[in-house]
């Protein structure tokens, strides 16, 4: 079968083999040997269908790396995709693919400085990677010429017609070299992308893997809307309340995998971790410490964690959101293996609610939001495991010796409070709440559970008026009995000001601060930080 060839008998350079064995690649996934080497012979338009999930961006990068040529300029290749978060990681993908090899690749898309991308392409660009909308706007700028691309790709197709990019793409495909070569990615083949192809494609070759359950109905989905700066403790909060956590923690760069688990080790976890500056020797240590379970957490990037192949796993926790939703399905297919049922968990800040929603979609996992545990809830927890581990050893052989020292205590105390002594001597520590931190959750619509009742109020004083932020909240703080943790999101314009606060504290506020010369209020509402009616603001 070709997905059991080996990436060297896919006609690929020493070079590039070089720089695929220091990702950790092992094998081929099916795509990748059925797309590589007719990418290779350069003779044919490829339409490819496959799943996310199933290495598609090594399939096309691959083959492009060995083809670019590092000395020539303008931009041979354009990658198309429909998101900016996927055309950073496939640009991230291809640079650490190139090996030594000078190559270029810029990711261009909306949202970004475009003078820094002007900048970028005005150096000179092998590849680009862009999004529809960013691209075209390069094309009428005149900043992007693609006369000379050599290799067009269209990644996630049938996503760019969803969001509606198709008029986009034929436009593009318009301004590109006629002789270039086109590769078509897509997991599904709608009729408007078959339209497309036999539009601008003529002749190609159809390569389709088949059809694989990536993402196992044994795993349930879950993720916590957490601060940034809380999931460490949000970590370690999961890891306590369940009793036989056996699992893979993902972070995004080396440094933080580091930081991770000596944190964890430091207050007593047996942690360890992998990345791409450990060396093969201790890898393999590491794993074997892991497969043997002398060690329960395992702290990895997504380079260092292919190849591990450990069947009975409880959870794979997503501590950095993954960079696109293939990277998700490679992270959280590694539990949930074997019959054996497991748990994907994902920590996002507010901000990175889209782009969990877009992994979810494409990858085509339920995520539920959940709540963290609770303290008093881990600690019950605790206290039932110690009871159920004691009560398994009354069952078997106690040693003699342990009944001397309990005889003696015995006779000079209370068996009760001689049982809860030991108890106290040996989990004092893992049963006492005050070692867990305070987190702050987030309701529904990505704001704090203690600020869901929140008002925005419009301040007639701005910058104008020598007010800045911390006058303002000194100011109110000096009227009211409001705290300054209460006052938040606060927006200074030259003439005028807004701040958020809670529901039970607004009315106070803007009573305080009625009959302020020919103001009738310097202080009133603005909106329902709920979605509620504008209110109208005080002039002068």
């Amino acid at each position: 079968m070709a997905s059991k060839k080996t990436f060297k008998e896919l006609g690929l350079s020493a070079k590039v083999l070089e720089a695929i064995n220091s990702k950790g690649f092992e094998e081929p996934t099916e795509i990748q040997a059925m797309t590589i080497p007719v990418m290779l012979r350069n003779d044919t338009n490829i339409i490819a269908q496959a799943q996310t999930g199933t290495g598609k961006t090594a399939a096309f990068g691959l083959p492009l790396i060995e083809m670019i040529d590092p000395y020539a300029s303008g931009v041979q290749a354009l990658i198309l995709v429909p998101t900016r978060e996927l055309a950073i990681q496939v640009s991230e993908e291809i640079t650490s693919l190139r090996g030594d090899k000078d190559i270029t690749t810029a990711p261009i898309y909306g949202g970004q400085s475009i003078d820094q991308q002007l900048r970028r392409l005005k150096k000179g660009v092998h590849i680009v990677v862009g999004t529809p909308g960013r691209v075209i706007d390069h094309l009428h700028r005149k900043t992007l010429k693609l006369g000379g691309v050599a290799h067009l790709i269209l990644d996630e197709a049938d996503e760019m017609l969803n969001m509606g990019f198709i008029e986009d793409m034929e436009e593009i495909m318009e301004h590109t070299n006629p002789n270039k070569k086109t590769l078509l990615f897509s997991a599904t083949m709608p009729n408007r992308i078959k339209d497309l192809a036999h539009k601008y494609m003529d002749d190609y070759e159809l390569l389709a893997a088949k059809k694989e359950q990536v993402i196992t109905n044994l795993t349930e989905h879950i993720y916590f809307e957490v601060k940034g700066s809380d999931r460490f403790e949000a970590l370690c909060r999961i890891i306590d309340f369940e009793g036989d956590f056996y699992g893979l923690v993902f972070c995004r760069t080396r440094s933080e995998v580091d930081e991770i688990a000596r944190h964890l080790t430091d207050i007593g976890y047996d942690a360890e971790s992998i990345h791409g500056d450990i060396s093969q020797v201790q890898r393999e240590k590491t794993l074997d410490s892991f497969k043997k379970k002398k060690v329960n957490i395992l702290v990895a990037t997504d380079v260092a964690a292919r190849g591990i192949d450990v069947v009975n796993l409880t959870h794979v926790i997503n501590y950095s959101l993954p960079q696109d939703p293939e990277a998700y399905v490679h992270r959280i297919g590694r539990t949930g293996r074997a019959g054996n049922e497991g748990t994907a968990i994902t920590f996002i800040t507010p901000s990175e609610y889209k782009r969990l929603m877009f992994i979810q979609r494409l990858a085509k996992a339920d995520i539920k939001k959940s709540k963290l545990p609770r303290v008093q809830d881990i600690i019950q927890a605790k206290e039932k495991k110690i009871h159920d581990d004691i009560a398994a050893i009354l069952e078997g052989e106690i040693d003699g010796k342990y009944y001397n020292i309990v005889k003696k205590l015995a006779t000079e105390h209370h068996p009760t409070k001689v049982m809860a002594a030991i108890i106290n001597y040996c989990f004092e520590d893992e049963l006492n709440p005050d070692t867990y931190g305070e987190i702050k959750e987030f309701g529904d619509r990505g704001r704090p559970l203690d600020q869901q009742g929140t008002t925005r109020l419009f301040v007639a004083l701005g910058k104008k008026d020598k007010m800045n932020a911390r006058k303002l909240v000194d100011l109110i703080r000096g009227r009211t009995s409001v705290k300054p943790k209460h006052i938040s999101d606060i927006q200074m314009m030259d003439k005028f000001s807004f701040v958020t606060v809670p529901f039970e504290y607004a009315e106070e506020i803007i009573g305080s601060f009625k009959g302020e010369g020919k103001r009738k209020a310097l202080i009133t509402h603005v909106k329902n930080a709920q979605g509620g009616k504008k209110g109208k603001k005080n002039k002068k």
